[in-house]
């Protein structure tokens, strides 16, 4: 009996070493078993996932409005949380817009906000020093950059985009957290080393704002999105997709899916708005 109660012991000691072990893995490390995600920013979508919390892996949700208690709930169900935050254009609804308008530089009309001046020392401070130490304060494993690829149409912010993301960078891994960004196939060489993610959009459908309906990529972008899928993937980071589709469209679903695994990147299926969670997609 002793014997017995010796061995349960040991089972138990063991099984505790591992499960600390797990907790203790850095968000860096967990990446590696990172198999579905959920691009969660748009209406509704953030109540969707908190409503099946362990559901994936890793979720992107608004890091303004995503509450502390919000993102312990996620993580208490094992997700990786990551803040979205646009550094790359300045949005009308967000509470730094006001300290914000003097770098607004022309409207983007598809989405109704304004390209940022990051060549800007001001605001570069507002945006590493005001608001991103806010959102990270709520417990977020990192942050999630969006329109960091703005300066493939302003070349005169790349330096300044640069040294945003690279001062984002050290703040955040000095934290132990993470570091995403999308889309920027022809730019993000230079600021490719400061990031743990990256996520491809429409990589084989996508919305057309002009004829306002969802399309299919055309095959040339199809295949350069795939090589940059590669190309990045093989430096290390962990590589999503987005592709944009009608609802109902399940062959639509079906391919995008393929042609993100066939080039090692986790996939995700939404509207534009991103206000539909699908079930978790793996490949």
């Amino acid at each position: 009996m002793r014997r017995l109660w010796v061995i349960l012991a040991l089972a138990a000691l063991a099984a505790l070493a591992v499960a600390t072990s797990a907790g203790a893995a850095s968000p860096q490390q967990r990446l590696r078993s990172v198999e579905t995600w959920a691009f969660a920013i748009g209406n509704g979508s953030r109540a969707e996932v908190l409503r099946q919390p362990g559901t994936f892996d890793l979720v992107v949700v608004d890091g303004e409005e995503i509450t502390a208690h919000q993102v312990r709930r996620l993580r208490k169900h094992g997700a990786i949380v990551l803040g979205y935050l646009s550094v790359g254009t300045i949005e009308n609804w967000r509470w730094w817009y006001t300290a914000a308008s003097p770098y607004k530089l022309e409207l983007w009309d598809d989405w109704g906000e304004w390209y940022a001046d990051v060549s800007r020392p001001g605001f570069r401070d507002l945006i590493a020093s005001r608001v991103a130490p806010r959102m990270l304060s709520k417990g977020l494993h990192g942050l999630f950059l969006d329109n960091t690829d703005m300066v493939e149409t302003h070349a005169a912010q790349r330096d300044g985009m640069k040294a945003l993301v690279a001062r984002l960078a050290r703040k955040v891994h000095r934290r132990g957290k993470l570091l995403f960004t999308q889309n920027g196939d022809s730019s993000i060489g230079p600021t490719l080393r400061y990031y743990d993610g990256w996520n491809r959009e429409d990589v084989t459908w996508t919305y057309d704002f002009d004829r306002e309906q969802y399309v299919r990529v055309g095959s040339a972008d199809h295949a350069d999105a795939l090589a940059a899928i590669r190309r990045i993937r093989g430096r290390g980071l962990l590589v999503t997709t987005t592709d944009y589709v009608a609802g109902g469209s399940t062959d639509a679903v079906l391919e995008a899916v393929e042609a993100a695994c066939g080039a090692g990147a986790i996939p995700y299926v939404s509207n534009i708005q991103l206000s539909r969670v699908p079930s978790p997609l793996r490949c």
